[in-house]
């Protein structure tokens, strides 16, 4: 494992997908550096269009490269829109990854995910597992375009020399989450959740699956610093794992939602809906040995994450309770 400084001051960054919850933690971190900070509306440019990404980058030219633009979501979402979830994000990264080397970008991170890892590989997930094992069925295609992303970066720095590393951010949640009652992950849905049941006075939630799954969740601007701390020292081809090094069961993380939002209803399984991995838990001894570790606790993360909920839906009208 390489690690070698890299100096962002005076560069200037393009944070791809600055308006999602990812690339926006990434935005507000960059903040603090100084960094002139280039982003660009995907009404303007569309990064599955490869010739608009090329003109762009041959006219911006970006020194650094964030790439978190991905199309994203829970269980529901990648198991039914599995076309989208597999062309979007293989497309955008090929572009991206592609504009970045002919343009000469100093350096590049590409964002992946934990859902890469198979679906049955030994706890906690190590970055040397990634391929050898069937993936979870319901992301599979979410999952082989990030695998695409991370072996893309690899080859441009094996057969160009390129300053480009992968690395594999746990269950974030946070500010700018996606809150659909189908399609988002499980911190945003069950905010929601409890919150309009707290609202409606309802008896009881319903919490997909047995709760028996267990997940490691963080916060989303903890990820964001250590994003930031990578592409200042680290340099090498093998992934880095961003998270906690901690887990909890589903049905124990519902608990402590609803006591975030204040809901005091029964909470029960609705075991019709599926599991998912059975345990999602990352190694991060790498990261660690690189000098950095989550700061931000699950209870105070939520917190704020529920004020955010709050605050977005007063202009969105999310806090009424669904008909």
């Amino acid at each position: 494992m390489a690690s070698a400084p890299f100096e962002l001051k005076g560069k200037s960054v393009y944070v791809a997908g600055h308006r999602g919850m990812v690339g926006s933690a990434i935005v507000r971190r960059l903040a603090r550096e100084d960094v002139k900070l280039v982003t660009v509306d995907r009404r303007e440019v569309d990064l599955c269009n490869q010739a608009a990404v090329f003109d762009w980058f041959a006219k911006v030219r970006p020194q650094v490269i964030f790439l978190a633009a991905a199309k994203v979501g829970g269980i529901v979402a990648n198991n039914t829109l599995r076309a989208e979830f597999i062309y979007d994000n293989i497309a955008s990264a090929a572009n991206v990854i592609q504009a970045a080397h002919v343009n000469r970008a100093e350096k590049l991170m590409f964002l992946g995910s934990s859902c890469i890892y198979p679906k049955l590989a030994p706890q906690p997930l190590r970055e040397d597992t990634v391929l050898t094992g069937l993936l979870e069925p319901t992301n599979e295609p979410y999952a082989i375009a990030k695998i695409a992303g991370i072996k893309m970066a690899e080859a441009y720095r094996s057969q160009y020399g390129s300053d480009f590393i992968s690395v594999m951010p746990t269950n974030l949640y946070g500010p700018g989450d996606n809150y659909h009652p189908e399609l988002s992950h499980v911190v945003a849905a069950l905010i929601r959740r409890f919150h309009e049941a707290k609202l409606s006075g309802a008896n009881s939630v319903a919490v997909w699956g047995t709760g028996t799954p267990r997940r490691e969740f963080l916060y989303v601007d903890d990820m964001a610093d250590a994003c930031v701390h990578l592409m200042k020292t680290y340099s090498g081809t093998d992934l880095i794992n961003i998270g906690t090094g901690e887990d909890i069961a589903i049905a124990e993380f519902a608990r402590v939602v609803a006591e975030i939002v204040g809901y005091r209803g029964a909470i029960v399984s609705d075991t019709s809906r599926p599991d998912g991995t059975p345990r999602k838990l990352l190694d991060v001894s790498r990261l660690d040995k690189l000098g950095w570790r989550a700061t931000t606790s699950l209870e105070d993360g939520l917190r704020r994450a529920y004020n955010a909920y709050q605050a977005e839906s007063l202009t969105s009208g999310a806090l009424k309770p669904q008909a």
